[in-house]
């Protein structure tokens, strides 16, 4: 008997490469985020039709389908002082706080969707963003930054943890045949070595993006990326 394919994301790295995994997407709109998880899901369980699927008011059927587990981390709700101005600003109240907690409502409500929250270590430090600082080093002297050039030093805690005992149970319990990591980073490793030593078929979905670790990729048993053209109207 063909056991049911098991589909772990890792969110942050989901919402984005979303944009380019489903162009035809808003990336910016939560209910149509929400979608793209149950697309990947569809594509991933080679049912590529919806209509094969019992699909109405966000139910998604499948027996080849086990579970969808959706990794993110709760946003910062805090009060800061912005670096430059120091004014005072709700991170809670903030345009990604909110996208986000409407991100997780949406995925949530949706069949066969375990949601897991890690949390942000919060160090309460601005840094200055990438792109700003290139700008610093090539045009040092005449560089005046702004609130715009700086962002808070965060880090996911907790995801990889929680990602990792999922997978363990799953390949120990025997639940499922197939495991597809939806990620790109390295910490997930030790999760995909473990399930291929207890037999699991484990898949790496990159969305498309070719700068995956490469350790990630060498421990798993094959790459099948989840993305869609402006040309196409479904997967």
């Amino acid at each position: 008997m063909l056991m049911p394919t098991a589909i772990v994301i890792d969110g942050a790295f989901f919402l984005r490469r979303f944009r380019h995994a489903f162009p035809n997407h808003d990336p910016k709109n939560p209910v149509e985020v929400a979608d793209g998880v149950r697309l990947l899901a569809l594509f991933h369980t080679k049912i590529r039709d919806k209509a094969d699927w019992a699909y109405k008011d966000n139910i998604v059927e499948s027996d080849l389908l086990y579970r969808i587990f959706f990794y993110d981390c709760a946003p910062l709700k805090k009060k800061m002082h912005l670096p430059i101005s120091k004014r005072s600003i709700d991170l809670s109240k903030s345009d990604d706080a909110v996208f986000r907690e409407a991100v997780h409502r949406q995925v949530q409500s949706i069949r066969k969707v375990a949601l897991r929250l890690g949390r942000l270590n919060d160090t309460s430090v601005w840094r200055l963003k990438e792109t700003s600082t290139a700008k610093l080093i090539s045009t040092e002297s005449s560089f005046h930054p702004i609130d715009e050039d700086f962002e808070i030093d965060t880090k996911q805690k907790g995801v990889d943890m929680r990602l990792g005992l999922d997978v363990a149970s799953m390949a120990f319990k025997r639940q499922v045949d197939q495991i597809v990591i939806v990620a790109a980073d390295a910490d997930f490793v030790p999760a995909a070595k473990l399930a291929r030593r207890e037999g699991i078929d484990v898949v790496l979905d990159r969305m498309g993006d070719n700068r995956a670790a490469k350790d990630l990729i060498q421990h798993v048993d094959g790459i099948r990326d989840c993305f869609m053209t402006k040309a196409d109207g479904a997967i």
